[in-house]
């Protein structure tokens, strides 16, 4: 039926905070107050009236002091700004009990916060009122569901079945509650007689998503396969806001189910993405806001200057030292990482990548424009239900590059890297040479400038041709599976046995990964 409101409504949509996350050894609080500080600002400048965070507030489930200082300050802030609302569900990272215990506290500055499942789903659907007591939408916020959540254990079950009662589990939670949505917004819509749109909240692996090799994003379930497709979330869901992965994306190339990405690279992986929130207003559209910039954001208005004297250091340092410059434009990860969709050269026009290429090997530096974009993108409009889905773009807060090649390409880059403002490097080489001191190698070049190298990775193993067990592997290049079938391979397990032995080890890691430690 037609949209009919007598007031805009305007949610933000984020996720994936990972406040109290480092990088390789490196603290972020820094950067984590500027992006609370900047989406502070954004709340207000949109005149955003619900807030969605979709899990994963914080990185840990024992968050340090710091970080639940940063989260609090803002709750509170954010409060007494035009924002009416903030809804708050727990990710995989996050203790549920720890989000949970001062709910009931919280709920007095209107901020509803979903840490466990509910056993009765009617306390997951929110009706949330303007000031005036009219209500403004219906929010089924649904946390992350836990194993335990959605399927009772088996003697004897496989893996396979285990995978199938998982989804099945997922799927009748979220029918569940669209039901008793729906049932609240037939009893509105007959008193107000006026659309009243249902948004539904999820923290999960759906099908087809896109990650970054870094990112730190955890397979949700045992086998991995627990992973939700776009049909299986009722029509009736005005919008879906997902957490978990931290690449922006719809989800089987709805428009309208969406996941908003991490606000900071959380690995260099991640550092050529353009980071965004998701604006999605209903009704009648007051201001068109998809070619606004945060003019009034004191905290973009201190650091984008700097920033953007720093990237054109860089850019222009690069193409001195480059042979070959090759510049690529890139939608905002959204579009590009459409389930359903591959990238095409015409799409490319906004995020800056430089790739510089060596004509005699497979040498590379890729850098992102910090100063590239600061409008809004318009992602989705539908006129016919007065609807629109808008991109608001996060500057970034710390530099990060990933560089590539031989040595002698290695030392040129980060030479013409020199700038006043400090940058993140991480470090690959590539050359067919054995290097025994390449991190001593790789500090010597770095030593007396600003840039800051975190992580070097040596491409070449040394025990092949020095026929000794040693090798450019750290332990920090592997995670826990990769470690485990190390092992496998060590103790010439016989392979008839190793996918039991996977299987019993993932469930393991599994339980490790999800046991919430602040229950008792």
């Amino acid at each position: 039926m037609p949209v009919s409101v007598t007031k805009p409504l305007t949610i933000l949509h984020t996720s994936d905070w990972h406040l109290g996350r480092r990088l390789y050894g490196r603290m972020r609080y820094d950067e984590f107050e500027a992006f609370l500080g900047w989406l502070q600002d954004a709340i207000s400048l949109q005149k955003v009236d619900i807030l969605i965070v979709a899990g994963d507030i914080f990185d840990t489930m024992t968050p340090s002091n710091r970080a639940q200082a940063l989260y609090y300050e803002f709750l509170g802030k954010v409060s007494k700004s035009c924002c009416q609302h903030i809804v708050i569900v727990a990710g995989n990272h996050d203790s549920a009990t720890f989000l949970d215990a001062p709910s009931n506290v919280l709920k007095f500055l209107n901020v509803h916060v979903i840490g466990t499942a509910c056993e009765d789903l009617n306390n997951e659907v929110l009706v949330l009122d303007d000031t005036n007591g009219n209500p403004h939408c219906i929010i089924a916020a649904v946390p992350y569901l836990r194993d335990r959540d959605v399927r009772g254990s088996q003697a004897g079950e496989s893996a396979q079945s285990k995978d199938a009662n998982v989804i099945a589990g997922i799927c009748a939670h979220y029918d569940d509650v669209a039901d008793i949505a729906k049932a609240k917004q037939t009893e509105l819509i007959e008193t107000y007689q006026r659309h009243i749109p249902i948004i539904a909240t999820g923290h999960l692996f759906a099908a087809g998503g896109t990650t970054t090799d870094d990112d730190g994003v955890r397979e949700l379930y045992v086998g991995s396969l627990g992973k939700i497709s776009a049909d299986m979330f009722d029509e009736s869901f005005d919008y879906v806001a997902l957490g978990h992965l931290h690449v922006p994306q719809r989800v089987g190339g709805r428009e309208t189910i969406r996941y908003s990405g991490s606000p900071i690279a959380m690995g260099f992986g991640e550092a050529k993405q353009q980071k965004q929130v998701l604006l999605v207003q209903f009704g009648e559209i007051e201001n068109d806001v998809s070619n606004q910039e945060l003019a009034s954001n004191s905290t973009a208005e201190s650091i984008m200057p700097q920033l953007a004297n720093t990237v054109t250091t860089i850019e222009k340092s690069v193409e001195k030292a480059a042979k070959k410059v090759a510049s690529q434009a890139t939608e905002f990860m959204d579009d590009l990482f459409g389930f359903d969709e591959q990238l095409e050269d015409k799409e490319a026009e906004k995020t800056v990548v430089t790739n510089v290429t060596s004509a005699q090997q497979d040498q590379s530096i890729q850098i992102v424009s910090a100063k590239a974009h600061t409008a809004n993108k318009t992602l989705h409009r539908n006129e016919s239900n007065q609807m629109q889905v808008v991109s608001l773009p996060i500057p970034k807060f710390q530099q990060l590059a990933q560089i590539s090649g031989d040595l002698t390409t290695i030392s040129q880059t980060i030479k013409s890297l020199t700038q006043t403002e400090s940058i993140w490097l991480e470090v690959v080489y590539t050359g067919d040479e054995i290097v025994s001191d390449l991190r001593e190698q790789v500090q010597a070049m770095v030593d007396g400038l600003t840039c800051e190298v975190l992580k070097i990775k040596n491409t070449r193993t040394y025990n092949k041709v020095l026929n000794q067990q040693q090798t450019s592997e750290n332990l920090q290049d592997l995670n826990e599976m990769e470690v485990f079938e190390r092992c496998l391979t060590i103790n010439d397990v016989a392979d008839s046995q190793k996918d039991s032995l996977r299987d019993a080890y993932g469930q393991i890691l599994y339980h490790l990964h999800h046991e919430d430690k602040q229950a008792e």
